[in-house]
């Protein structure tokens, strides 16, 4: 596969961030069209849109996220990214594909060429779809709001994977919720400012945001049942601009991570409580201010549709390479698809850890991390292969 190869590495030493992903989808379509698609650019700004229409039978979705992270890539590969850019608040940042979503859209490449390639096997409609700003859930419910459905038609099943730190050429699916709903917050505290040398003279914003900080790691604990699943992050506390100056504001940024309506409300409810209950107590002149933002909703995978698609990698696979029951913490937008359209949803785990190049008790890098990046093989080929194999279960 050294097509694939050498376009892995192009998007790996040349990522972009959510909604910056020009070149990416550039690159995207141009390796589409060779391959007898009708291709979209732009869609939702910076999607891409590829379909192939190959008689009668059903539509179905296969989608990629295309989307980097500001993150300081330190894998040391030869074609890691040097790439920096300006995030919207006008930051410079750098940027790396430390999630793998380079790896996603690499593998819908050689499934959409392998899939024409063999489309007297086969008829229906194949949908391609690589997804951009998947990293603020805001990719795949801006596509469905620019007309994906109107414009391509609506898909009888939505299919997708992702990458992860399991043995490369594994597979891993849940049925059911298989990913949690994420929520994040910035609050912004109000105190009066002063010297550092007179505390008595101010309301500290500093004091009140270390309070909430703290009282919020409790909600998990005391206020969620030991049953249900909930994540309370402050991953942001910024405030101030001297050692010995008061500030006026402090602001924190929170994350949420939850699988159920009714537990997501409670954890909502129960950070904004905390946080004014601590305000008041602090006798702030102000109430707080919270800026609730990203909301994803529970990626669910159809038990049904599971269920067939798994059979068929079973068939394909061996059952020994299947690892049932995935459930994480983090977060995806693409059920937006599915749930939009009104159809079923797959989603499943593909291995991109090749643990036999490592020394034993060599620590495993997870995604998001600087030193993040899938093992090329035997990752993309088990890739390509699931993707087609998913689109030829649902295809006529």
């Amino acid at each position: 596969m050294p097509d694939l190869h050498a376009l892995y590495r192009d998007l790996h030493a040349h990522p972009e961030l959510s909604w910056q992903e020009f070149r990416t989808a550039g690159v995207l379509a141009d390796a589409l069209r060779p391959l007898g698609y009708e291709v979209a650019t732009g869609f939702a700004g910076t999607g891409v849109v590829g379909v192939l229409r190959n008689g009668e039978g059903p539509t179905v979705l296969l989608r990629a996220d295309i989307d980097a992270l500001p993150v300081l890539e330190a894998t040391g590969l030869p074609y890691a990214s040097t790439v920096r850019a300006t995030t919207p608040d006008g930051a410079d940042v750098p940027v790396a594909h430390a999630c793998g979503h380079d790896m996603h859209a690499t593998c819908l490449i050689g499934a959409a060429e392998r899939l024409a390639a063999a489309r007297a096997e086969w008829s229906g409609t194949l949908l391609v779809v690589f997804q951009p700003a998947e990293e603020l859930g805001q990719g795949a419910r801006a596509m469905v709001d620019a007309g994906l459905f109107d414009r391509f038609g609506t898909p009888e099943v939505v299919l997708a994977q992702h990458v992860s730190p399991l043995p490369a050429g594994m597979i891993a699916h849940g049925s059911g919720p298989v990913m949690a709903a994420s929520d994040s917050v910035r609050v912004t505290l109000h105190g009066r400012g002063g010297h550092g040398s007179a505390p008595e003279t101010a309301i500290d914003p500093v004091l009140m945001a270390a309070h909430c900080v703290v009282r919020l790691q409790g909600i998990v604990s005391r206020e969620v049942a030991p049953s249900e699943r909930a994540v309370v992050t402050v991953g942001r506390l910024q405030a101030g601009t001297k050692e010995n100056v008061i500030p006026d504001t402090a602001e924190i940024g929170v994350n949420i991570r939850s699988f159920n309506e009714h537990v997501r409300g409670i954890v909502k409810a129960a950070v904004e409580r905390i946080v004014r209950a601590e305000a008041a107590a602090s006798g702030a002149p102000r109430e707080p201010e919270f800026d609730w933002y990203d909301g994803t909703p529970v990626l669910v995978s159809d038990p049904d549709a599971t269920a067939r698609t798994m059979a068929a990698f079973a068939e394909h696979f061996g059952s020994d390479n299947l690892i049932p029951g995935a459930v994480v913490n983090a977060s995806e937008d693409v059920g937006v698809f599915g749930a939009s359209a009104g159809v079923p949803t797959v989603f499943w785990f593909l291995g991109g850890t090749d643990f036999g190049r490592r020394e034993p008790g060599q620590p495993v890098a997870m995604n998001h991390a600087p030193d993040y990046a899938p093992d090329l093989e035997p990752t993309l080929t088990t890739g390509v292969d699931a993707l087609v194999v998913a689109a030829r279960t649902w295809l006529a």
